[in-house]
């Protein structure tokens, strides 16, 4: 029997495949994360291995090296971060002193305007731990994702040595044997640039934040570094999140003087990197529209949590491409965009990427 079905109940059809396929990602996010986080390190690090194969390096060693780079980068990382946690927990008792004089002064400032301000009440809820535990919460996140370093680390290997053969294998997957799908090439090459300039841009936020950080003198520059270069992934809201906690320790350690010093850094930083740098590389953009970078980035993190909220923005350039490619979704796609586009626009937007950093090359 034929059955022909309404536009209605196929909108219907569809909102529910969603839910399931979106409740068993959920349900499966310790499997997902993993493997997406993977992916992402292996198109990250694979322009390091194309590099390399020109200088006819064996690609059996560049990945290795690779590999061996990426442990020790870990190895750091980790470190830094327990050794930032044992120097705060020492100077503990410090802080807290210090934060009660600066607390002390605000409120004899805000008693001669006749603002009175319960001391105790305050004391007790204010902790100079909130700028620590602002750090170690995120990183802790993508720790537990790290914990299983070595599924991580086999899978990327993996991938690095499926590389070559992967489009292939797509083309012929998609009964493409003549190699056409210009689309599906143009798109994969221009997601990877966009990985590599942004993990290249937020490397130099992160340093100019370091180096600004450090001639201040505020404690732990480099775990606040090292922050702002992993939020820097994380669109419109991730470099005012990386710059709380350190304003509030440049706070604690020196008032307000050196806390507006160390807010004015982030903003200069972060105008010049993302204004003037990233757009100069990115070219047109990506085609997503504020609201929904926005809007993304808190459903990818409630979906896949701290990972989700790094990839975000890839993640939903692959949907809104899936979009554009059917005719039925392509209103969707619209919707995604930052204005009315023809179809396929993200995909030029995105191939302005690799030209602007072959003509920088």
């Amino acid at each position: 029997m034929d059955l022909k079905l309404t536009s209605t109940t196929k909108v219907l059809v569809v909102m529910a495949a969603v839910v399931i396929v979106l409740a068993g990602i959920k349900a499966a996010s310790v499997i997902v994360i993993p493997l997406l986080l993977s992916a992402f390190i292996a198109i990250a690090v694979s322009p390091l291995i194309n590099w390399s194969a020109q200088y006819r390096v064996p690609r059996w060693l560049s990945i290795s090296l690779v590999i061996l780079l990426m442990v020790v980068i870990g190895f750091m990382l980790a470190g830094l971060i327990t050794q930032s946690l044992a120097e705060f927990r020492q100077n503990m008792p410090v802080y807290r002193d210090q934060l009660s004089g600066e607390f002390a002064w605000i409120a004899d400032k805000l008693a001669r305007f006749n603002i009175h301000i319960n001391r105790e009440l305050v004391s007790e809820h204010l902790d100079p731990g909130l700028a620590m535990n602002v750090a170690t919460n995120f990183i802790t996140g993508l720790g537990t994702v790290l914990s299983n370093v070595f599924l991580i680390l086999l899978t990327v290997l993996f991938m690095l040595f499926e590389a070559d053969s992967m489009p292939r294998r797509v083309h012929v997957a998609m009964a493409d044997p003549d190699m056409k799908l210009t689309h599906i090439d143009r798109f994969l090459t221009s997601v990877n640039q966009y990985l590599v300039i942004k993990m290249l841009v937020s490397m130099g936020t992160g340093a100019f934040i370091g180096i600004w950080l450090y001639i201040l003198g505020v404690d732990h520059f480099m775990l606040w570094a090292v922050l702002a270069f992993m939020l820097n992934f994380i669109p419109n809201i991730g470099s005012i999140i990386a710059a709380v906690p350190a304003i509030f320790m440049a706070f604690i350690e020196f008032g307000f003087a050196k806390a507006g010093l160390t807010g004015l850094g982030f903003v200069v930083v972060n105008m010049v990197m993302g204004n003037l740098i990233e757009p100069r590389f990115l070219g047109r953009g990506l085609g997503l529209s504020t609201l929904v970078v926005f809007l993304s980035l808190i459903f990818w993190g409630w979906l896949l949590g701290s990972v989700g909220m790094l990839l975000s923005v890839p993640l939903t350039m692959v949907v809104k491409i899936a979009m554009e490619s059917r005719e039925e979704t392509q209103w969707l796609a619209l919707l995604l965009s930052s204005e009315a586009e023809p179809e396929n626009k993200t995909i030029d937007a995105l191939s302005d990427a690799s030209d602007a950093a072959s003509e920088t090359n």
